[in-house]
């Protein structure tokens, strides 16, 4: 990572304000990039952009390279003759004071961005030479698959499952405008995006992007390469990804996405991990490898256990996996948070990986804990809280009187060492400032802040929490935060020299 100090903000686009339900790439977005860029911030840290699937994670999608339907702008399809001025009037109030409502949106979506496409003149020149591109190839047909068939690619068709030639030549022929619809949605998206970044560009913000390590199992990437996870013949999954009992869960998690078969992959040159990164390298600034300590070892669970307490730790392909980068890896950041041992450690120096340090895991006490303000060095990134944790807010809310005493007390310690001055108040006013501004003032090259942090939101602007099944990725701004958030930003990040 570039040895400069800076601030970033991590605010995902679905968190964004607008009038269709969930956020988009439309103008709330150039407003919320504009105000960060004023501000002094140099980083907008997103999630990943993918198309979400059943649970709405954003780190489980129907194709890793694709881009979320629901981010569409409709105001822009709107001037484009795609969507009628009445049709958006009606779309706006049915989701006016309403929160993000997943279903409803799955329901509506899909079918507004089939009237877009119902209009759209698809033989134009761009569309075309788009679609010859192969990018969506996989991803078209898959999704195609789906609207015919339903369920799983393990219950299709065995033409269609094993993705048989001819099979798939006839059936994108047969289906010939389903399949130009998600090309549809993808050009859109595509188009919109790189407008946005473009303008991110201009302004001085950089955008870092997110990728999972691992990919959901009902998807175009297992679908079109088969050989390269563990799967039976039937093309169901044998092992699947995990991790054990640690601080978020008792039971670990068990995500269930099929584990790689690292040898197949070695075999090939690593070649799809190589254009998985050089795809995001493109999309994003910067790039954000979760769960990277899966790349030294990873955890795996036999299918159809029903948690991940028993699992083993098998090998991963480590630093073999980034030899063509280059000098791009000044560019990725390592998620390098959970069970992390000698192996992660090795790995994070050999890669040159900026690693992440969190502020709510430092105040247990311990002098020695690598993520007290103190402690922490410059090649990292460090936050307040990620999306996984609860809010700084939330957290000493959660606390009992007991405990909220002496972590209040922690805190204050580490404000005096900082030299930092924030009134701690007996019912927690100030700490989610003192966290924000321990953060800037630490040693980090990168700070970022969630946004819930920066407005002192508690518990309900939670994110998400690890190992719920629903009622995650909800959080959204009602409105634009007002100048004087930005205004206080503005003057904290030049205070502490970012």
């Amino acid at each position: 990572m570039e040895n400069q100090r800076s601030a970033g903000i991590l605010l995902h686009i679905s968190s964004l304000p607008g009038k269709y339900g969930i956020g988009s790439l439309g103008k709330p977005a150039y407003r919320f990039a504009a105000a960060l860029a004023h501000s002094g911030v140099k980083v907008w840290q997103i999630l990943p952009l993918v198309q979400t699937g059943f649970g709405d994670s954003p780190y489980q999608s129907v194709a890793c390279d694709s881009g979320n339907p629901y981010f569409i702008d409709l105001d822009r399809l709107g001037k484009e003759g795609l969507l009628t001025k009445k049709e958006l009037k009606e779309l706006s109030e049915q989701y006016r004071g309403k929160p993000l409502d997943y279903g409803a949106l799955y329901k509506e979506r899909y079918e507004t961005l089939r009237l877009a496409f119902s209009r759209f003149a698809f033989d134009n020149e761009a569309f075309r030479a788009f679609v010859k591109t192969g990018r969506f190839e996989d991803y078209a047909l898959f999704m195609t698959a789906k609207t015919v068939y339903g369920g799983s690619f393990c219950d299709w068709p065995d033409g269609i499952r094993f993705r048989d030639p001819d099979a798939l030549e006839k059936f994108r022929t047969d289906y010939h405008e389903e399949y130009l619809f998600w090309q549809f949605l993808q050009y859109k998206f595509r188009e919109q995006w790189e407008a946005l970044h473009e303008e991110c560009a201009a302004l001085g913000l950089r955008i870092m992007g997110d990728i999972p390590l691992y990919v959901a199992y009902d998807s175009a990437d297992v679908w079109a390469h088969p050989n390269l996870f563990k799967l039976d013949e039937e093309l169901r999954p044998v092992k699947v990804a995990g991790v054990p009992p640690d601080y978020f869960s008792a039971d670990g998690q068990l995500w269930g996405n099929p584990v790689y078969d690292w040898p197949a992959h070695e075999a090939e040159g690593y070649a799809w991990w190589t254009d998985r990164l050089s795809a995001a390298l493109k999309t994003y600034d910067l790039v954000r490898i979760d769960h990277f300590r899966g790349i030294d070892r990873y955890y795996e669970i036999e299918a159809g256990a029903e948690t991940a307490r028993e699992g083993k730790w098998c090998e991963g392909p480590k630093e073999a996996l980034f030899e063509k980068l280059g000098a791009e890896k000044a560019r990725i950041i390592a998620e390098d948070l959970g069970t992390i041992d000698d192996g992660v450690r090795a790995l994070l120096k050999k890669t040159g990986f900026a690693g992440m340090k969190v502020l709510l895991f430092a105040f247990d006490g311990n002098e020695n804990n690598e993520y007290l303000p103190k402690n922490i060095g410059e090649n990292w990134v460090v936050y307040t809280g990620t999306h996984d944790n609860d809010t700084v807010r939330g957290f000493f809310d959660a606390l009992s009187a007991e405990d909220f005493i002496l972590f209040r007390s922690r805190v204050a310690a580490a404000l005096a060492e900082e030299g930092i001055e924030v009134e701690l108040g007996a019912r927690g006013k100030g700490l989610p400032e003192a966290f924000v501004r321990l953060a800037l003032a630490c040693n980090a090259d990168l700070c970022i802040l969630p946004l819930q942090d920066v407005l002192g939101r508690g518990n309900a602007s939670r994110m998400n929490v690890p190992g719920r099944q629903e009622g995650n990725w909800q959080f959204r701004l009602n409105r634009m935060p007002g100048g004087c958030t930005f205004a206080h930003l503005k003057k904290m990040i030049k205070l502490y020299r970012r």
